[in-house]
């Protein structure tokens, strides 16, 4: 895990494949919507109630919440769901604003099978770090001409098409200030894990099976360029499999893991879709903070007495 500090505008950026100009995603600031401005209730909430639910265990948080509640115009409203949302954020936001001073401007790669749950999680975080959001797999495809250029470049010349997944990973990883999705092909070579190694590099580990149903329901939602847009669940679940098991020892060599599986067992969720993507983006920053820490404890011990 390298620190950069160097940001290079965003607005320089070309591709020398096609040189499309590159331009930086704005993303929406604010995640959170306030509660009504006239809410009351038909019985007396603590008023530590926000404050403990902040500073809570991730179970403790999601207890339910005292939901009869009426609008000024004694219309009920239900607020459980929404009060456990707007603390989630909360904290989420709290997490950055204490992460984001000490990763001084370093980028963080997000690798694994492609899913919506990564680009969410990637443009989250992105979000809440002030940081501009790419992803990989779409600049190849948008230097490449489209999708269906893309695939067809692929299929008639694999080796140009991983060249041009290198260098959009060489020009990625000589800025500061990002949050890239990178595809899968990310981690094929040693080449691009040295690329990745300019910043903090995350594995989101999905299950398979989910990522399999997510792209049976929509498969154009992605640019995939390893798996089949045509066949049944169980063979594009085959398909990422095989996927899965040619490239899973690049994903093993990221800084560090968020596993759904496993942060919906510390959550006590049998469902993983109860696993929201404010649960992944709190589990990443903790993620990131120790590993920051862990290294100026590394640069400590390396100093001189």
């Amino acid at each position: 895990m390298a620190m950069k500090t160097t940001v290079s505008p965003l607005t320089d950026f070309h591709f020398n494949i096609h040189s499309p100009k590159i331009q930086p995603i704005s993303l929406n600031s604010s995640y959170a919507l306030p509660l009504p401005f006239s809410v009351r209730c038909n019985q007396n909430l603590p008023l530590h109630f926000r404050r403990r639910f902040l500073h809570s265990s991730a179970i403790q948080r999601r207890r339910s919440l005292p939901s009869t509640c009426f609008v000024s115009d004694g219309t009920a409203y239900n607020v459980e769901a929404k009060a456990t949302t707007d603390d989630l954020s909360l904290e989420v936001k709290k997490k950055a604003k204490d992460v984001a001073p000490e990763l001084k401007g370093t980028s963080i790669f997000l690798v694994g099978i492609n899913s919506s749950l990564k680009t969410k999680l990637g443009k989250l975080l992105a979000d809440m770090l002030r940081y501009y959001y790419f992803d990989s797999d779409s600049l190849v495809v948008e230097a490449s001409g489209g999708v269906a250029a893309a695939k067809l470049y692929k299929e008639s010349d694999e080796n140009g098409f991983r060249a041009s997944e290198t260098e959009v990973l060489k020009q990625l990883s000589s800025m500061g200030r990002l949050v890239v999705c990178a595809g899968n092909g990310a981690v094929r070579s040693s080449t691009n894990l040295a690329l990745l190694r300019h910043g903090i590099t995350l594995w989101i580990d999905i299950p398979l099976q989910i990522i399999a149903e997510e792209f049976a329901e929509d498969r154009g939602q992605l640019p995939v360029f390893d798996i089949s847009t045509s066949g049944s669940y169980s063979e594009v679940l085959g398909q990422i499999t095989s996927l899965y098991q040619e490239i899973k020892v690049g994903y093993a060599t990221a800084d560090a893991s968020i596993s759904l599986q496993k942060l919906a067992s510390t959550l006590g969720y049998d469902d993983f879709n109860a696993v929201t993507t404010e649960d992944m983006a709190l589990e990443a920053l903790k993620e990131i903070e120790k590993l920051i820490r862990m290294k100026k404890m590394m640069e400590a011990a390396a100093k001189p007495f």
